[in-house]
């Protein structure tokens, strides 16, 4: 697929998903962990890639009570070299005749109410991150791709995902919630949040979900929440929001309004169809903080191979 140039009047954005709470990491914020030789971030890598892949701006989403940690350690370097924006997550951000809902939330709402609440500050197409995981340069150029190729434009809302193989996405320090792919003739049939994945040491897959457990396999295909969408999508995802809020009842609980979930329904309404673009880069990220180490030693090997500089964003 040729790939469109800036010239051709093509923007697009990457949206990362920096609000997360990132519990089971321990102390301190996961996603402001150093990892780069010069105290880069996760995060830096992927917006190296997704610059070098043709994309024009970053969204940030993020908390309020990170704003002034988070500028630090990485927006003053960014801004420097890529049109940045940053949003907020709220749990007050709903509906009015949800507010008295809100008003009894301790939890954030989601990765799809996430993505809504930049309705403001996306104007373009996009791809939406995980801020804590490292996703490898193949997909952002496949996305990209996408996007400024049209395909999204149709009748149905037209959408990709990148699938990577779920043996490439595990930890080794703890299980894993993956969205477990289905897919038919290169598109998505059905994605489904699963909780609990890990290896056993015969090399078998072992999850929460009985019915997954039964066909899953190492080598499925797994979302790591990489989606790319046009604007038409935070449309859905505003109406979805309205019927998520409904189904609660009175009591808000700690459901979470995620956007596998979201997608996968558009997919059984025959709202939306979702191309998978399978990846073979290998997965790693900031999940346990066991997991700091080797991921910063991943980095240390990646920069050794010549596949990033060891200044990566120069002086």
């Amino acid at each position: 697929m040729a790939r469109l140039g800036k010239g051709q009047g093509m923007k697009t954005t990457l949206v990362i998903l920096a609000a997360g709470i990132g519990s089971r990491y321990g102390a301190g914020i996961k996603q402001l962990a150093a990892m780069g030789p010069n105290g880069e971030i996760i995060m830096d890598y992927s917006i190296y890639d997704a610059k070098e892949a043709g994309f024009d701006k970053v969204v940030f989403i993020i908390r309020n009570d990170i704003k002034e940690e988070f500028e630090q350690v990485i927006g003053e370097r960014i801004r420097k070299h890529i049109d940045v924006e940053y949003v907020y997550q709220e749990i007050s951000d709903v509906p009015a005749p949800y507010e008295g809902l809100a008003k009894e939330r301790e939890k954030p709402w989601g990765t799809a109410q996430a993505v809504l609440c930049c309705r403001d500050a996306v104007r373009e197409p996009f791809v939406v991150i995980n801020a804590d995981d490292y996703y490898g340069k193949e997909s952002f150029v496949k996305l990209h791709d996408f996007l400024v190729s049209g395909e999204e434009a149709g009748a149905e809302l037209g959408m990709a995902m990148a699938g990577f193989c779920l043996k490439n996405t595990l930890s080794d320090y703890g299980t894993v919630t993956r969205g477990v792919c289905v897919a038919e003739q290169g598109f998505l049939a059905h994605v489904i949040e699963t909780y609990g994945i890990r290896m056993d040491g015969g090399g078998q897959i072992i999850c929460d979900n009985q019915d997954v457990q039964r066909w899953i396999t190492p080598e499925a295909r797994v979302s790591m929440n990489m989606w790319a969408a046009g604007l038409e999508f935070i449309g859905y995802l505003e109406a979805g929001f309205k019927e998520f809020l409904e189904s609660l009842g009175e009591h808000p609980g700690k459901r979470e309004y995620l956007l596998p979930t979201m997608v996968d329904r558009l997919i059984q309404k025959g709202a939306a169809r979702v191309k998978v673009l399978e990846t073979g880069d290998k997965w790693f990220g900031i999940t346990y903080k066991e997991d700091k180490v080797p991921v910063q030693n991943a980095f240390r090997k990646l920069i050794e191979d010549g596949v990033y500089p060891a200044d990566l964003w120069g002086k």
